[in-house]
């Protein structure tokens, strides 16, 4: 079978053997699997993390392993990608996307793949959802970074009402405010470059949208949207170092920022900490999410309360999975890229994607 794996600084495909499921194990056929800032970040050599792509999967199971009973062949499953270990202090302090153990489980050879394994582990501990009728591929590609979102916004304490600015809006970006929007946010602004992800942002409960080349005009916008208190919540959504100072700047009296995106490796804050001490503002780093916050998120997209499907620019096949790469990384032309597997075909296609021009 086909593989999209790392290799000497490239998205390379690779022929390998088709996995068999072990006891108490599942094999999923690939039908989407979304490109995440952090597979390009790997590819740029900027994430510490072992190397394996793909992790926004889903598929329709293709064979079972001895002893699992709740799910059947053909089903159509999201799988979560890493599990926690739910016994360490971590876990019962409930940080469960930081166990020491979180990122040592992954989809074997990665969500890149005709065909994954997923471990009797994964099955056990509830990283296998299957999908309501109701959501398309796209819409069950795009559930694990949306659940980011909600495992971040319960990090940070939200209520309905608050006061949210985003900065950088790209697909994760995009995604934490439509949550936001969801969950009752007040009043939500975002800055951004991209005049695509900008319309994006607009249509998606985005209430204005700005040049992070212009802080003082995002201060002020920030400023009117929250009658001088200043945002409840300032979530950083790129690893820009100047996006995180900006941020320090746009919180309220008592409120929270965000570290949402990945920062790059070795930056460092440039920041008046003796503001953010005087102002008591907190500073929250998140990462990840659960296989809880998963099932809440699936419940509201399929509730229809939380629009997905058109933050789908592209989808390609497996076999152009390096120009895929290279289109998710031209934030100019892109939103949402999707690499689509053997289990794609014939099911509901929903939402504008298209796929790349080729040549």
């Amino acid at each position: 079978m086909k593989v999209g794996v790392l290799s000497e600084g490239r998205v390379q495909l690779e022929d390998r053997p088709a996995p068999s499921p072990g006891p108490g194990e599942l094999v999923v056929s690939l039908a989407a699997c979304g490109i995440c800032g952090t597979d390009l970040e790997k590819l740029r050599g900027n994430y510490r993390t072992a190397g394996i792509l793909g992790h926004e999967a889903v598929g329709s199971i293709d064979a079972l392993g001895e002893g699992v009973e709740r799910f059947h062949r053909g089903e159509r499953v999201f799988v979560h990608h890493h599990v926690p270990c739910y016994a360490c202090e971590v876990c019962r302090r409930g940080a469960y996307t930081f166990c020491p153990e979180y990122g040592k489980s992954n989809l074997d050879p990665g969500g890149f793949a005709e065909r994954f394994r997923v471990s009797a582990d994964h099955v056990r501990k509830g990283a296998v959802l299957a999908l309501d009728p109701k959501l398309s591929w796209e819409e069950g590609a795009l559930l694990e970074p949306a659940a980011c979102a909600l495992t971040a916004l319960r990090a940070v304490s939200f209520a309905s009402g608050n006061r949210v600015i985003v900065l950088g809006l790209g697909p994760v970006g995009l995604l934490y405010a439509r949550v936001a929007h969801a969950l009752g946010a007040g009043w939500i602004g975002g800055t951004e470059l991209s005049p695509l992800r900008r319309e994006a942002a607009n249509r998606g409960g985005v209430d204005v949208v700005l040049d992070p080349r212009e802080p003082a005009k995002v201060r002020e916008a920030v400023e009117q949207g929250t009658r001088g208190a200043g945002a409840d919540l300032v979530v950083v959504a790129t690893g820009a170092p100047a996006a995180v100072e900006l941020a320090g700047t746009l919180a309220r009296r008592g409120g929270t920022l965000n570290l949402f995106g990945l920062p790059l490796a070795g930056s460092r804050l440039g920041m008046d900490l003796q503001q953010l001490y005087l102002r008591g503002v907190r500073v929250v780093p998140t990462y990840a999410t659960t296989e809880r916050d998963v099932a809440d998120l699936h419940a509201l997209v399929a509730r229809g309360r939380l629009p997905l499907a058109d933050l789908v620019s592209h989808r390609l096949p497996l076999a152009e999975i390096e120009g895929a790469f290279e289109l998710a990384a031209r934030p100019e032309e892109a939103l949402k890229v999707l690499v689509t597997g053997p289990a794609f075909q014939g099911q509901r296609d929903v939402g504008p994607a298209r796929a790349a021009p080729t040549g």
